[in-house]
């Protein structure tokens, strides 16, 4: 009897891989990765995850995320659950790999250019990968959220190799507690490392007319984003008739959005039915959220 339980155990253990292993299989059944980019001998990727019953004769919404991580590290998989779903919602859904600090030893400024040449590369292979250019929402948190807001806000900033005639605009963005003040304020964030070069690559500091509608989510006890910067952001929006929707969750710390961060995920759902809803308020996705 004694000699059966090792047994047992090997095999709950095989069981437990084998439906592991099921589980990434049917999580990752329609992504596949796709260069975008290769500069200074870096070679960049996207996670490209298609709706279920892709017809690559149809154009297809598209919603790219970029990693938080204020541009020294992170990971491409932070935003995988958003982008699952918004792919179940029949979007086409994008991870985008960017250069950071700690793997390629670069800046902020290469982060934005990378986050420009994604949305570029997109639209310019637009038809081979069924991608509607007049339907893409770009999305991010933290830094991501900067990088999101970047490709639509700020002109400069440019790969010297993008060709600069394709717009790297979308049409809606999503961001969840972004970093969109670095100028020379105490509630600004990182102006040291931005330093004189804020006034291009602060987002609040460049909103024009015809910025694209913003859905903005932001914890009220986030030690990096202050509250009032959200509605400074609002204000500014509004200031040149763009839409600018801002959710402040109370008692809620930076990267409240994130899946797994709480019993029953509940700041995770409701980020994810609001932008749904938003979304869907735009014509860019139809029905109801599913969340």
């Amino acid at each position: 009897m004694k000699q059966k339980y090792p047994y047992l155990i090997i095999l709950v253990l095989l069981v437990g891989v084998a439906n592991c292993q099921k589980k990434k299989e049917v999580r990752d059944e329609f992504a596949h990765e796709l260069i975008y980019k290769v500069v200074n001998k870096d070679t960049l990727k996207l996670q490209i995850y298609n709706p279920v019953n892709f017809d690559s004769e149809k154009k297809y919404p598209t919603i790219v995320f970029y990693f938080g991580g204020g541009w020294n590290g992170g990971s491409i998989y932070q935003f995988k659950d958003q982008a699952l779903y918004f792919n179940s919602r029949g979007m086409i859904a994008v991870l985008v790999d960017y250069r950071v600090k700690s793997r390629h030893k670069t800046t902020p400024f290469e982060s934005v250019k990378d986050a420009k040449s994604a949305i570029r590369f997109l639209k310019f292979n637009a038809a081979k990968y069924s991608i509607d250019t007049n339907r893409i929402v770009a999305s991010g948190g933290s830094a991501g959220g900067h990088l999101a807001a970047a490709t639509s806000l700020l002109e400069g900033i440019n790969e010297t190799t993008d060709d600069l005639s394709v717009s790297p605009k979308v049409n809606a963005l999503v961001l969840f507690n972004p970093v969109i003040d670095n100028g020379p304020n105490p509630t600004a964030f990182e102006y040291e490392r931005i330093n004189r070069r804020y006034k291009e690559f602060s987002p609040i500091h460049n909103i024009k007319t015809g910025a694209p509608p913003t859905i903005f989510f932001l914890g009220s006890k986030d030690k990096l984003i202050p509250v009032s910067t959200a509605y400074e952001y609002k204000n500014r929006m509004e200031t040149v008739n763009s839409r600018c929707e801002v959710f402040i969750y109370e008692n809620q710390p930076h990267g409240f959005f994130n899946k797994g961060r709480q019993k029953e995920d509940r700041c995770y759902r409701e980020t994810v039915r609001e932008t749904d809803v938003f979304l869907e308020s735009l014509g860019i996705i139809k029905g109801k959220p599913t969340i």
